[in-house]
């Protein structure tokens, strides 16, 4: 038992290592700012709770323990965090405030509780490993939900396998948690996770830390090489077919992927990313329907026919689902919000 704790440990160890050499190197990396800080921070949580869980330290506790358990504790909640931010969703403020609040009141009272067990440590581990799971199960989720956004075939795998492989792993370390309640399991329980944790560390650091710097982010700009000059017959043919499509108003349609596009072109949908990316210069398919649709808004709010349409009924009828995300995609596409928009626009015709 005691060679297996030794292995465990190393295992554990050797993980740490090679999660810290990648938090460094994207840390020093050129993706956008927000992005890198994430990704650094979630690499850091993993380093934590990996050493709270490694045998040979569990009795070497110094006066920074409470806050490596404090980060170890905060990686589901990293892990929310930086899928939203790396598949470009907004972040719900009352699911973040009550993830911080939750977070910190349990580890509060793992402090009060102290080592021997009572019902306050019970209370606090079993409210945590439910709020850890459910944040850990919706950024799987959201990983899944938006795998077909990403025009890059490579850069859209590594996306949705990264946080697909250290959702997977968070969720087998909280239901053995749970079913082991809340303990400190053997190395013969403990041993497997450290091993599948090394595998999926190896596996991610050797996609991350390849000369590729754009294979997991879009770097802060350009977002995208610029378009070719020119196009193939076949890709002549295709972006006819496109922009006929688009000109009948698909773009519209509400929940509208590249696959669904794809398939009302009657084209492998690997064809239609490959030109939307490489020939039209679009990070993503997000960006291309929001091209189309903050076009025809800004026709529709300058269009004195259409002057007293609410903006919320423009927003619905170009196939956005609510009015957060239409005006979103607004000032990032016009600089102004829709209103500021309108007012201009007759301001200026007047």
């Amino acid at each position: 038992m005691e060679r297996l704790i030794i292995i465990d440990s190393a295992i554990r160890l050797l993980a740490i290592g090679q999660l810290l050499l990648m938090a460094l190197v994207i840390g020093r990396g050129r993706a956008p700012r927000p992005i890198r800080a994430a990704t650094v921070a979630l690499l850091l949580g993993v380093c934590a709770y990996l050493a709270v869980a490694t045998p040979i330290l569990l009795h070497a506790r110094g006066p920074f323990w409470g806050a490596i358990q404090l980060a170890a504790q905060s990686t589901p909640l990293l892990l929310w965090v930086f899928a939203h931010l790396l598949f470009d969703r907004p972040l719900n403020r009352w699911a973040m405030a009550g993830g911080i609040i939750i977070l910190f009141g349990c580890w509060i009272g793992f402090g009060l509780a102290g080592p021997i067990p009572n019902s306050l440590g019970l209370w606090c581990a079993i409210i945590q490993r439910v709020t850890s799971l459910a944040l850990t199960i919706h950024a799987i989720l959201i990983a899944y939900r938006e795998r077909g956004d990403d025009l890059i075939e490579k850069r859209r795998r590594l996306r949705v396998g990264f946080v697909i492989v250290v959702g997977v792993l968070a969720v087998m370390v909280l239901v053995v948690e749970m079913i082991f309640g809340f303990r400190h399991t053997g190395a013969v329980v403990t041993l497997p996770q450290a091993v599948a944790v090394l595998l999926a560390t190896m596996a991610m650091g050797a996609a991350l830390l390849q000369s590729d710097p754009d294979l997991l982010f879009d770097p802060s700009a350009p977002a995208e090489p610029p378009p070719a000059p020119t196009l193939s017959p076949s890709e002549h043919v295709l972006k006819q077919k496109l922009d006929a499509i688009m000109a009948g108003g698909i773009h519209r349609e509400t929940g509208l992927t590249i696959g669904q596009l794809a398939q009302r072109l009657s084209v492998p949908e690997h064809r239609l990313r490959a030109l939307i990316n490489q020939r039209l210069g679009y990070r993503n398919f997000s960006a291309f329907l929001n091209h189309h649709r903050i076009a025809e808004a800004k026709a529709m709010l300058a269009d004195p026919a259409h002057v007293d349409l609410p903006i919320l009924t423009i927003a619905m009828d170009l196939g956005y689902g609510s009015l957060a995300p239409f005006n979103r995609a607004f000032r990032e596409e016009a600089g102004q919000a829709p209103s500021d928009y309108r007012r201009r626009a007759f301001a200026e015709k007047s």
